[in-house]
């Protein structure tokens, strides 16, 4: 009799445990939660890619301050202050022109 109780409560606690996972399993597949997902993933990128920037920036600034240094120019005081050639804006949307 103890040995039926067991098994009996063994297969119930398996049972319910497979279709947890299974429910949380099928959660995870709908499209809803993939694209937040996918988004998410995308921000992280985001934000390791603008981290090695900035981490390039700096070490610019740093390497054109011991060039400078090296070839006797003067550089600025506040490497804040450096400005930077920008592009000129070339969009290519074109129903801005509209």
């Amino acid at each position: 009799m103890f040995r039926r109780t067991f098994w009996f409560t063994a297969g119930a606690a398996a049972g319910v445990w497979a279709t947890t996972k299974v429910n949380r399993k099928i959660r995870q597949l709908t499209p809803e939660s993939l694209a937040a997902q996918a988004a998410d993933k995308a921000i992280e990128a985001g934000h390791k890619l603008k981290d090695f920037a900035l981490d390039v920036r700096e070490g610019m600034v740093r390497r054109e301050a011991e060039l400078g240094g090296a070839l006797g120019i003067e550089a600025a005081d506040d490497p804040e202050l450096v400005t930077y050639r920008s592009l000129p804006y070339n969009s290519n949307n074109r129903n801005e022109d509209h």
